[in-house]
């Protein structure tokens, strides 16, 4: 039986500590170091917080690399000195410069949350959801010097049911990325996988997310707006801008059937915003700005005022 490969996992997200804890308990790999973003002041006292996998890996005792950038000789000096046959990357937010992709003979597995090359970047869950995509799926390819551009090792898909939201569609795809590179890696290392070349089709890109994505537009359609407030959970989340001023919009369903009257986009009610196309966004848990998470009918009973009032569409 051969020694397990030495490896360098590179990843931040809440996304990537399945597939670094499914790493662990491989016989086939050995993880050497862990490469992840600096802690981060949070919350109103700015206290240093650790990323997701930086936490993961400090509870099981991992040797954590978290350079300010990748560019500079010392990231380079760093990951080299780990000596990996393999690096494993999920979740990591940065780009990974030419010197480092080469620093280990097996290359850097990068697991995907779509199937790419639909939806390459930065946020691709959200981006399925927005879109009502009918599947998805888990991509490996193998790092390339592009964004999201290696050959695919693997991949795995799924149907959607439609009512995923970010939260759920990520657990999901982090376990089927961990399965998944937990099976391939004995594989890949031993030579008996061979990558393909993405398609040149169907390529999607996908940017980071502002809160300012989070707006809902009432000249847009109510699944759509349905969409982006799944889509968009815990982050950027999605608000309404009113006259009461800006309140979050934290669970809310289409009504698109032939009983919902015709009303102007963007006319509050009782139930919650009338929407393009005659339909309506029903509104189920809000909270106001400086409030609490409560129900519509309650955030109405506090500001009467806010029933009959327009929500401002985007400027054309």
């Amino acid at each position: 039986m051969t020694d397990p490969v030495p490896t360098v996992f590179f990843g931040s997200g809440g996304f990537a500590v399945p597939i670094l804890q499914a790493l662990l308990g491989s016989t086939e790999v050995a993880i050497r170091g862990v490469v992840t973003a600096p802690d981060r002041p949070a919350g109103r006292r700015a206290t240093p917080t650790p990323t997701p996998v930086a936490d993961f890996a400090r509870r099981r005792g991992l040797a954590i690399l978290q350079p300010a950038g990748l560019r500079g000789p010392d990231a380079l000096d760093a990951i080299a000195g780990l000596r990996p046959g393999l690096g494993v990357l999920a979740d990591f937010g940065r780009i990974v410069p030419p010197a480092i992709l080469g620093v280990a003979p097996a290359g850097i597995l990068n697991v995907h949350p779509s199937l790419l090359p639909r939806w390459r970047g930065a946020s691709p869950i959200p981006a399925t959801i927005l879109a009502g995509d009918r599947e998805t799926g888990v991509t490996v390819i193998r790092m390339d010097a592009g964004l999201d551009t290696g050959p695919i090792v693997a991949q795995e898909r799924w149907e959607l049911v439609g009512d995923e939201d970010g939260p759920s569609l990520e657990a999901r795809a982090a376990g089927v990325g961990a399965r998944l590179v937990e099976r391939i890696v004995g594989p890949w290392l031993r030579g008996q996988l061979e990558a393909r070349p993405q398609a040149s089709d169907g390529v999607t890109l996908t940017r980071p997310l502002t809160r300012a994505d989070g707006r809902l537009d009432p000249a847009r359609r109510a699944a759509e707006l349905e969409r982006q407030v799944r889509a968009f959970r815990p982050w950027p989340g999605t608000f309404l801008e009113t006259i009461a001023g800006r309140i979050a919009v934290l669970d809310a369903r289409a009504e698109t059937g032939p009983s919902s009257p015709p009303a102007d986009p963007g006319r509050l009610g009782p139930d919650g915003m009338a929407v393009a196309a005659g339909g309506r966004l029903v509104l189920r848990v809000v909270r106001p700005a400086g409030g609490r998470s409560m129900s519509w009918a309650d955030c109405l009973r506090g500001r009467p005022g806010l029933a009959g009032s327009l929500v401002p569409t985007s400027p054309a």
